[in-house]
């Protein structure tokens, strides 16, 4: 399977995608969902690792119709690979040669630690969606910090934003997250181009309650006075009321946070079959509507960029959260399901639309 994934990847130059990934629905799809689902996401990975040590990967993107500046950054086209994928970093060269503008990595933590016992992923082919109960499984905000600072010594570190999502150690008791965040932080402040405070993953006990106002101005005051100048983001979760979020905007614009990410897995499982439905985050086609819901809602109570992701399985999806008022958007399960051939189809749609982007 690793060959198989390399032979892909070789296929293709830096910026432009092989017409092979048109297949990947009819023909990869169908042998990689034969297998179980966290099993074959280390294929992936380790695939897309071996892939990243090849100069023909090296991205150097040049001025085009899709760049955009948000929160001081300069993006070649508005599509991200959401958080959660690449956990280590380990494949950053590879997954920006598939077209992403912006790859975001993590969650990382401050403290190694192996996750939740698995199976701990599961498909939901029917919906078109993927639970998932990992729990943070990382390698630790020290190793991140040596495995990016090597590679941005290297021609093949891309000239896309890298971001970094932190989360809290699940060792940490929840009265000392704010020094845990600080010591992934500080390790890692000079690897990032933004970075990402990760409160709303349901698969950390306690670690949503870090949403609730109280807790959250002291700790977003905190990293951003840590942090300085490099953006810091909030992501938030798709479970919240309104008040909690117009509470949780009302600490982002007090604190100078610099954008909202909108949002995570959600826990409300009603949308797919009682057979399916198992502890942990559901993401994908279920959560489109909830995650379109609270984008719209914070564009009309924030001037915070927001970038949007959650259920977007589609170019017609994406385009909907841009006319919605989407600074950027990211896709996870949706790369999943559709393959790389996604993020070109977008980027496509969004070049025909021309001034309407």
């Amino acid at each position: 399977m690793n060959r198989c994934f390399l032979s892909i990847l070789n296929s293709c130059n830096a910026c432009i995608l092989s017409p092979v990934f048109s297949l990947y629905e009819d023909l990869l799809r169908p042998l990689l969902f034969l297998a179980e689902p966290e099993k074959v996401h280390e294929y992936a990975l380790h695939g897309l690792r071996l892939a990243s040590s090849l100069p023909l990967l090296t991205r150097k993107d040049q001025e085009g119709p899709l760049r955009r500046e948000v929160f001081g950054l300069s993006f070649p086209n508005p599509v991200g690979l959401a958080a959660g994928f690449d956990k280590n970093g380990i494949a950053i060269p590879a997954l920006a040669a598939l077209g992403f503008g912006s790859v975001e990595i993590g969650t990382v933590t401050a403290v190694a630690q192996p996750g939740n016992p698995k199976p701990r992923m599961f498909r939901v082919p029917e919906a078109e969606a993927i639970v998932n109960r990992l729990g943070f499984n990382n390698s630790g905000a020290a190793a991140m910090a040596e495995r990016l600072q090597a590679l941005r010594k290297t021609a093949r570190w891309p000239s896309i934003p890298v971001g970094i999502n932190i989360g809290k150690s699940r060792v940490t008791p929840i009265e000392n997250a704010i020094q845990d965040y600080v010591e992934s932080l500080r390790l890692l402040r000079d690897c990032g181009d933004y970075f990402v405070l990760n409160v709303s993953s349901p698969n950390t006990p306690g670690l949503r309650s870090l949403q609730d106002p109280a807790a959250l101005g002291p700790l977003c005051l905190t990293l951003r006075e840590e942090l300085q100048t490099k953006p810091l983001l909030l992501k938030i979760a798709p479970d919240l009321t309104w008040k909690e979020i117009d509470d949780i905007l009302a600490t982002a614009e007090s604190t100078a946070m610099a954008g909202i990410i909108a949002t995570n897995t959600t826990i409300d499982h009603s949308s797919i079959p009682v057979a399916r439905r198992t502890q942990g985050g559901l993401s994908g086609q279920p959560l489109r509507d909830r995650s379109f819901e609270i984008l719209k809602y914070i564009k009309t109570r924030s001037r915070l960029p927001v970038v949007s992701v959650g259920g977007i399985m589609s170019t017609t999806g994406a385009l909907a959260r841009f006319d919605a008022g989407a600074d950027l958007i990211q896709l996870y399960t949706g790369f999943i399901y559709r393959g790389p051939g996604i993020i070109r189809q977008i980027c496509r749609a969004l070049v025909e639309r021309g001034a309407r982007y």
